[in-house]
């Protein structure tokens, strides 16, 4: 493949404090440069970057954007405008608020049960009713924009202390003006963990396994370990089933480039959604680093091609 003219933008974000660097985005620079292209990893907000100098723009890491969520869908708008964005801007503007997930439950997907609590919404039942099976519960809190489980918690229905602290992390978001979500704890995380299926050029690209993020009474505030005890795994064909159905939901089904599903086991044993992501999801290379050579094609074809 010819790939010498292709110049590619790796869109991460700046290092600070709570944000984890990318173990992967040095091996993927370097083996794009191996491949024969231009390669540049530049962070999102760089105000020196001129986007319109690349023939692709690929979202690696910009894993603060849920920080500046304004700021960051509208980069997404100016660049598509530029460049060719990986994924396209819609689907950011789209998949960052994850209010998406009444989308995909409403065009049939499995998804985790969801209710939604705005700020101004008035006095929401509290405790919150279980919005999945009913009766003694565990539930989860977390705002709508939100990644690597930053300023979500999860709470046991019935006790005291713990209604008290959901209620003052509902109103700190609420103050900050984001809108809350509110899910039943999906114990089956504590036995088969949460799987994450990567999907490259549309076609799967591997697959990983990893333990319950949220452990009982870790503050909302406190920072997690986004992927504990991360694994390969090998999806069972029920899996494979609810994420391609997850993706053929997506409005106006675009073409996309990358994009992970991440499941867990219902009650009733069958896997759900827990999030789709399609902005900056960690590809876990460094777990199957047979998959480095299809993710840097399939970005050398989509900056040849015009896809993404």
């Amino acid at each position: 493949m010819t790939s010498a003219r292709s110049r590619i933008a790796l869109v991460t974000c700046r290092p600070q404090p709570g944000v984890p660097l990318d173990p992967d985005l040095p091996w993927l620079h370097r083996e794009l440069l191996a491949a024969g292209a231009e390669a540049h990893a530049v962070c999102w907000d760089d105000p020196a970057i001129d986007w319109a100098s690349y023939d692709l723009a690929v979202i690696r890491s910009t894993w603060d954007y849920t920080l500046h969520t304004e700021a960051y869908t509208a980069w997404a708008d100016r660049c598509g405008a530029l460049t060719r964005l990986a994924n396209p801007a819609p689907v950011v503007r789209w998949n960052t608020d994850k209010r998406y997930l009444g989308d995909l439950a409403a065009a049939g997907v499995p998804v985790v049960p969801t209710r939604y609590l705005a700020p101004g919404d008035g006095e929401a039942p509290w405790p919150p009713e279980d919005p999945g099976t009913g009766g003694g519960h565990e539930y989860v809190i977390k705002p709508t924009a939100g990644a690597g489980a930053r300023h979500a918690a999860r709470y046991r229905a019935g006790d005291p202390e713990a209604a008290g602290a959901a209620r003052r992390h509902l109103a700190q978001l609420h103050v900050r003006g984001v809108t809350a979500m509110v899910q039943p704890y999906m114990r089956g995380i504590d036995t088969t963990g949460e799987r994450a299926l990567l999907f490259f050029g549309g076609s799967l690209l591997h697959a990983i396994r990893k333990g319950a993020v949220l452990t009982p009474g870790t503050a909302h505030d406190a920072v997690k370990t986004a992927h504990p005890d991360a694994r390969p795994w090998e999806p069972t064909r029920a899996e494979l089933a609810a994420a391609e159905r997850a993706l053929a939901a997506v409005p106006d089904a675009p073409e996309l480039l990358y994009a992970r599903v991440d499941l867990v086991d219902g009650d009733d044993g069958r896997p759900c959604v827990m999030e789709l992501e399609l902005v900056e999801p960690n590809l876990f290379l460094h777990l199957h680093p047979g998959s480095v050579s299809t993710v840097v094609d399939g970005i050398l074809k989509a900056a040849a091609n015009g896809t993404g």
